[in-house]
């Protein structure tokens, strides 16, 4: 996994979490809204995306469910990871719900995000795990 897609309203967070996925290796986009987010996934291969829960224009439930409706048409999976600052267990479940494969929930440590990203890896370019991907504070 090399080139990471993050959907994140917040400039400053979305610097923050670019800025550690670079140094760590990674090819980062950005996108806003889950508009831009749908608009750099029709032109451009990601390995995975970072999905904002709560975005102008479209959401990270609405995009993560386009992009689950044309994986259906193709048969790929592209691993969702949430970023959401609601962790408690309705909004997690509503995460897994909407096609996502787990969550971060903000704020969090550059370790324990970079572990949520490393356990995703296995899961680039198969079906969609039958099981969430474990969470990076519980695994």
């Amino acid at each position: 996994m090399k080139t990471i897609l993050i959907a994140e309203d917040n400039k400053d967070f979305r610097e923050l979490l670019g800025f550690v996925l670079r140094r760590d290796g990674y090819d980062v986009y950005e996108a806003e809204n889950g508009r831009e987010a749908l608009d750099l996934l029709d032109s451009q291969h990601f390995d995975l995306v970072l999905m904002d829960i709560q975005m102008p224009e479209m959401d990270g439930y609405e995009t993560t469910s386009a992009i689950r409706r044309e994986e259906a048409k193709s048969g790929a999976h592209l691993p969702i990871i949430a970023l959401t600052a609601h962790a408690m267990k309705g909004d997690v479940e509503r995460c897994f719900a909407a096609g996502m494969d787990s969550y971060i929930s903000k704020p969090f440590q550059p370790r324990e995000f970079l572990d949520a990203i490393e356990k995703a890896k296995p899961y680039c370019d198969e079906a969609p795990p039958e099981e969430p991907i474990p969470d990076s504070r519980t695994a």
